[in-house]
């Protein structure tokens, strides 16, 4: 990242061009006075400069910059620099400056336009960012960003009518399939209804989720919470079972409410065997335990020790080691149970300090699911973390 030095060391040289283009145009008759104003100003700047005053540096640099039809991308340039420094209020200047100018063709106004939207951006001021990306849309100018920054705001602000309505039509400006993101909208307003308890805008939105998407895993997973929060178990055991096709990374998600679905309908044993199914094809240590709980439940907990045992010889993990450890600490005693119980508490450790999910875009380590990424707001790229640490 450029420092104040460096900025101003790149300001001489832009300053000083800009004086010397400035006098030629000024003429033969004008020179010796534009000369007599010029240089003054550009040596005033490198004195400040010199003195470590590089506020006041830049402002005498940018006055020299005559804002005209050839100047204004050096305009542009320097305020896109200070926004990235942080100094949003000196971009935000420039680009009003540009903007006030009367000079400016229509592309060139746009251009400044644009820029200001990204600084009210960068300041949070979204109502005033959203008003110039609507200029610019109305203007048929900057399309494809102006509607990228625009689904941004509406991201960020919730809005997520307005965030479909953008996002189908920078789907027809930019080429870029946006179904995947389309169906996470209708899938907040899905969450938002099934907690005011409204069924029908839940389904509503659930039916246009997977029409645009139909690997929505997420979509699946509202359906079943709403069929379970109505009683209509067998239903949701269905959708909750889709998801295995849609995405098995996901599979971790569905093995403690599948649990109670199958429990409350009496039909455990089904449920045994479609954790066997899932084991076996899939591994995942959420399977796993819990095949492992139910068979220490009904054939006891040797029985739960050689199965658990035989599969991490295949499928090593460090959940998985600790609860071996944690049956087989019930039946040891003297020197073995406490090293036993030692060994078990550096597993607690590992399995409490590790990330259970992760980014795949950005690397953002997460104890919880996020559809949307913290780190680098991506949509359904957070999922389960596998290998020896995780599923």
């Amino acid at each position: 990242m450029l420092n104040e030095t460096n900025l101003l060391w790149l300001l001489l040289p832009v300053a000083a061009l800009s004086g010397w283009w400035i006098g030629q145009r000024v003429g033969k008759s004008k020179n010796n006075q534009s000369s007599s104003s010029i240089y003054p100003e550009y040596f005033k700047g490198l004195n400040f400069v010199l003195n470590e005053q590089p506020d006041k540096a830049i402002e005498v640099f940018i006055r020299m910059l005559e804002v005209d039809s050839e100047t204004v991308e050096t305009h542009l340039a320097l305020g896109n620099l200070f926004r990235r420094r942080g100094e949003v209020d000196r971009a935000i200047r420039i680009h009003q400056n540009l903007i006030a100018r009367p000079t400016l063709d229509r592309d060139q106004r746009a251009h400044a336009l644009l820029e200001l939207g990204m600084d009210y951006m960068r300041l949070g001021l979204l109502d005033r960012a959203e008003g110039l990306f609507l200029e610019l849309i109305e203007s048929d100018l900057h399309l494809n960003q102006a509607y990228t920054e625009l689904l941004e705001i509406y991201q960020q602000e919730k809005d997520w009518e307005n965030a479909i309505n953008i996002a189908r039509k920078l789907e027809l400006i930019s080429g870029k399939k946006l179904n995947p993101v389309i169906a996470q909208f209708y899938c907040e307003r899905a969450e938002l209804a099934l907690l005011e308890g409204n069924m029908r805008v839940v389904k509503e939105n659930i039916r246009r989720a997977i029409s645009f998407y139909p690997n929505c895993v997420r979509a699946s997973l509202i359906e079943a919470q709403m069929y379970q929060r109505t009683g209509k178990d067998k239903l949701a055991i269905k959708s909750y079972k889709r998801i295995e096709s849609q995405d098995s990374d996901y599979i971790t998600e569905i093995i403690g409410p599948l649990f109670e679905c199958y429990r409350k309908l009496d039909r455990v044993d089904e449920f045994v065997e479609y954790l066997r199914m899932l084991v076996n094809i899939y591994g995942g240590i959420s399977s796993l335990l819990r095949l492992t709980e139910l068979i220490a439940e009904r054939e006891g907990e040797n029985a739960a020790i050689r199965f658990i045992s035989d599969e991490l010889k295949n499928r090593p993990t460090v959940k998985g080691v600790d609860r071996l450890i944690e049956y087989t600490l019930s039946k040891s005693e003297g020197e073995t149970h406490e090293h036993l119980k030692t060994i078990k508490d550096l597993t607690a450790q590992l399995i409490e300090g590790r990330s259970m999910y992760k980014c795949s875009i950005c690397g953002f380590d997460a104890k919880q699911l996020h559809w949307s990424c913290p780190g680098c707001k991506s949509w359904d790229t957070v999922k389960p973390v596998f290998g020896v640490a995780g599923e």
